[in-house]
């Protein structure tokens, strides 16, 4: 296992292209599980080669430890890492399959057999051990690939990229679950890819949102949630995602056309234009004209609440309220729970 550290990392593929990865420096602690969380191409799997030494970066360095790796090819990394779409060895039975890493490395027919077995359990896979693996489901292909990433006990990190999009998406829930598990039990430093805020906050201990090349935030789920550091974090996480709109701020007060909100933690210092955000399940309906004025514009029943769907001086606004709320015609404003509020400037939240 391995801290893993970056250091004025940066990257481009040619000289006249744009730059994939923006210049970062971060330090991901030895034995956490991580998540690289963003849309598609804003540099998740670049980032990841890099860290594996499947890429060597443009500028910067990647340590282990104390130890420069950059230079380093991935064999030299002492990684394991589980890819997209399953890899397996269709001549071998599932056992040789999972044996394989421990069987090039020389460990005895004991020592490989025990282990095995016991990442066999962990996984679901005890029962077909003796069975080929050409012609297994998708499903099964990909837990041997997971089961043959783990296998090692002296890695330094196992590397997840997207490993569950070819999944059923009702054998995810399992395979995400075990892969948590797993990580409680053999405590490596586990890195994971994707663009499902699901597989993220479910995973991770932190997970690394990144957008056109930027880490813009590397927090605990309930962090990423809360306190969004960039408003691009803000929208991209939950669902819906967080509201934000524009507002004037003076003295800690937040003019929202004809009403003023304080804000109880905000520095008294702040005025001129800003950005707020508040998160669709921090906002209530109301039926006060002390409150803001807002026009529905239409309901969403989505099962375990609703989402009613609104306009608030000129901006879209999203409020959940419970699947048994009635909604009734004098329901025309709506009510912030102030705590909650985060203000931006220039995108970037700015701290209490």
């Amino acid at each position: 296992m391995a801290k893993i550290t970056l250091k004025n990392l940066a990257h481009r593929y040619s000289k006249s292209a744009e730059q994939a990865l923006k210049p970062m420096d971060h330090v991901w602690e030895d034995g956490m599980a991580y998540a690289l969380l963003g849309p598609s191409g804003c540099g998740k799997s670049t980032l990841l080669n890099i860290i594996s030494g499947l890429l060597t970066p443009s500028a910067g360095q990647v340590f282990f430890d104390d130890i420069d790796v950059t230079s380093a090819d991935t064999a030299e990394r002492n990684i394991a890492q589980v890819f997209q779409f399953p890899v397996v060895y269709d001549t071998m039975t599932v056992g040789e399959n999972l044996a394989f890493p421990l069987k090039n490395r020389g460990h005895s027919q004991t020592r490989i057999m025990n282990r095995v077995a016991e990442i066999a359990d962990m996984i679901g896979l005890s029962d077909i051990l003796t069975i080929r693996a050409s012609g297994l489901s998708a499903d099964l292909q990909q837990k041997i690939s997971l089961g043959r990433g783990m296998v090692r006990e002296d890695v330094n990190a196992i590397l997840f990229d997207e490993p569950l999009t070819v999944i059923d998406p009702a054998m995810k829930w399992q395979l995400r679950a075990q892969l948590k598990e797993l990580h409680l039990k053999l405590a490596h430093t586990m890195i994971y890819v994707t663009h499902d805020q699901t597989e993220a906050l479910t995973f991770a201990d932190k997970v690394v949102v990144m957008n056109q090349g930027e880490v813009l935030q590397i927090g605990t789920p309930t962090e990423l949630f809360e306190a969004p550091a960039h408003t691009f974090v803000g929208n991209f996480i939950g669902s819906p995602g967080m509201n934000i709109f524009k507002a004037h701020i003076n003295a800690g007060k937040i003019q929202i056309g004809e009403k003023t909100v304080n804000l109880p933690d905000q520095s008294s210092d702040l005025r001129g234009e800003f950005e707020i955000g508040i998160r669709p399940e921090y906002c209530s309906l109301s039926d006060k004209a002390s409150d803001i004025a807002i026009s529905i514009d239409r309901v969403e029943d989505v099962g375990r609440h609703k989402i009613v769907r609104a306009t608030l001086n000129g901006s879209a606004i999203n409020i959940i309220v419970n699947e048994s709320s009635e909604i009734s015609e004098n329901m025309k404003y709506v009510h912030f729970d102030v705590a909650k509020i985060n203000v931006y400037q220039d995108s970037w939240r700015v701290a209490p």
